[in-house]
């Protein structure tokens, strides 16, 4: 699994990298922009903000909104960045199993078909995770509420801790959860599926697997995890240069200009070191998951004779359910 999802890496870099770096570099452009807007912003009213006297609240409204507006259009940009390249991924993997190149026009227009099912996926299964915990937590706040609303409070304490207990005992069947229906994704574009039809061909695929499944999926979230990380020491050693500096040796009070420069420096190298760490972090996971999708498919269902006749047609590859047999 590892081999061939670094092999594919290695073979495929150019449209894997390609869709990650133009979607997750302009989706940091678009935030870059709206913090420099109110970096300038904070640095324009600096002395009014800081001053002697009573703080004027009033001039923090406009700054909050627009900071407000900003995690919104950066939540949304990454997110549908997030689904392209988890729809991109598969598509490239898709040929990369049958040896056959493939360009970055045709995976942008193969991964972009695909994007809504995959949205529509990925909030279902996270929805199918988050359930669990949703329940109990709502459990325990209502009972909380209504003992202390009693004037029973000395009951909030034993509650607080039965809902932790909860917690550990939900979190097995959140995880099994996960694992049942991590191949869903895959499954939206290798047999172009709809998201719930995805998640039953998913549980469908990993039973008989789910240990197996779990131990390689965690492993390829560790792997990019600690890349990830090891990408962005030096970033992050790079950005606090400005701020180990001797304030001394500025002359007077340090206006609102020069402390955001200090920390603009460790902004942009964050921003830097978040893309590049992406870029990774994003394709990896995702070629381990398609990889395991095959290589199930492989086992459970006769799909090399399949994948040997979609190279021979030289026809781009969906790979779908096989008929229904008699057991």
């Amino acid at each position: 699994m590892l081999s061939g999802a670094f092999a594919t890496i290695g073979g495929y870099w150019k449209p894997l990298v390609g869709i990650a770096l133009a979607l997750f570099g302009a989706a940091t452009a678009v935030l870059g922009i709206g913090v420099a807007i109110a970096f300038s912003t904070v640095a324009a009213n600096w002395d009014d903000l800081t001053g002697p006297g009573e703080l004027d609240t009033a001039q923090l409204v406009p700054l909050g909104i627009a900071f407000g507006v900003l995690m919104v259009i950066g939540v949304i940009a990454y997110l549908l960045a997030s689904a392209v390249v988890q729809a991109a991924v598969p598509v490239v993997l898709q040929e990369a199993v049958l040896g056959r190149p493939i360009g970055f026009g045709t995976v942008w227009r193969r991964a972009w078909s695909r994007v809504w099912a995959m949205i529509g996926t990925v909030f279902l299964l996270a929805l199918a995770v988050a359930i669990p915990f949703l329940l109990i937590m709502f459990t325990m706040v209502a009972t909380v509420v209504y003992f202390v609303s009693l004037g029973d409070s000395d009951t909030a304490g034993p509650l607080l801790l039965f809902g932790l207990l909860g917690w550990l005992v939900i979190a097995p069947v959140a995880i099994w959860l996960w694992v049942k229906f991590s191949l869903a994704p895959t499954i939206v574009v290798f047999e172009a599926q709809r998201p719930v039809a995805a998640l039953r061909r998913s549980a469908h695929l990993v039973q008989g697997s789910w240990w197996r499944v779990l131990g390689i999926t965690l492993l390829a979230f560790g792997l990019a995890s600690v890349v990830g990380y090891m990408i962005q020491m030096p970033f992050q050693a790079l950005g606090m240069i400005p701020g180990s500096l001797d304030s001394t040796e500025m002359t007077g009070e340090p206006s609102g200009g020069e402390i955001l420069a200090l920390f603009g420096g460790f902004v942009v190298l964050s921003m830097i070191s978040g893309l590049v760490s992406q870029l990774f972090s994003s394709i990896f996971p995702p070629l381990m998951t398609g990889l395991l999708y095959v290589d199930l498919r492989m086992r459970n269902e006769n799909l090399a004779p399949v994948l040997a006749e979609a190279a021979a047609q030289n026809v781009p590859e969906q790979y779908g359910p096989p008929p229904a047999t008699p057991s």
